[in-house]
């Protein structure tokens, strides 16, 4: 029975990819900084009917010490990790670079970068034992060089991300070590990580001119898990991109706008 390690895993998409990976009978290892959080995740995936079993590490993904004890806990637990992903991520406030904190600049970049980087380079350790593995990082907002007053350093993390998943899958080839790098491109989904930054510590107020592409490119979490999931188990290529939303579907989705309108925000009050 496989085995994947989620960083980040007790809501949002990191949780409902790890729904996905339950129902296709996928040992799960869900991780995050909240204790309760996971305990609550781990129950509602116990709900779900599997034979496979579920295990809970806390982890900051910014402390080496964290990601060596999360990987050690995965083997512990399965012997093997069969897939990885650095699901951890932190949004920035709703600021240009000169008005942000420097411990809050810290902050983003080791949770969205750093984590990332540490997260892959001691799960690839393990798996180069085993020889077979996959590790998935997750694109964002900036992945693509796209600008905006807000995001820059968010996008900063997430252009170096997009970098450092193609350099390491190139090592990868190159070393011949059998492991699969790959790069995990959700679009916008709609959870509390668009009106929230710096983890919960400050609201984003989003004005009605981002609420309104956001409802048109916008998706629920649970609607992105299962395609970049069944995407995942299937793929058996080296520096591969799981998109979700390319820009064919992206210029489908406002050309057919006045036609399927949606207001995620009207539901969520």
């Amino acid at each position: 029975m496989k085995t994947v390690v989620i960083t980040g895993s007790a809501r949002g998409l990191g949780f409902e990819m790890a729904k996905v990976f339950r129902k296709n009978h996928f040992n799960v290892v869900l991780s995050d900084l909240s204790e309760e959080n996971l305990l609550k995740a781990r129950d509602l995936l116990l709900e779900i009917n599997s034979d496979a079993k579920v295990s809970y590490h806390i982890c900051n993904v910014t402390k080496e010490e964290d990601i060596k004890q999360l990987v050690q806990f995965a083997i512990n637990e399965f012997n093997a990790i069969d897939i990885w992903i650095n699901n951890a991520g932190v949004n920035q406030p709703d600021l240009p670079i000169w008005e942000l904190e420097d411990n809050d600049i810290k902050l983003i970049l080791d949770i969205d970068l750093k984590g990332a980087i540490l997260g892959s380079k001691y799960a690839i350790k393990e798996m180069i034992k085993e020889k077979k593995g996959a590790i998935y990082n997750i694109e964002g907002y900036g992945s693509n060089d796209a600008k905006m007053l807000g995001l820059s350093l968010y996008g900063t993390a997430k252009r170096g991300v997009t970098y450092f998943t193609e350099a390491l899958a190139k090592e990868c080839s190159t070393t011949n070590n059998n492991i699969i790098i790959g790069k995990l491109s959700p679009g916008i989904m709609i959870t509390d990580f668009i009106t929230n930054a710096l983890a919960n510590k400050e609201k984003i107020e989003l004005s009605e001119k981002t609420k309104k592409v956001y409802n048109i490119l916008g998706d629920y979490p649970d609607v992105v898990a299962n395609y970049l999931v069944e995407k995942m188990i299937k793929n058996r290529k080296n520096n591969v991109k799981i998109n979700w939303l390319p820009n064919w579907k992206a210029a489908w989705r406002f050309m057919t706008a006045g036609f399927n309108k949606r207001d995620f925000f009207q539901e969520k009050k």
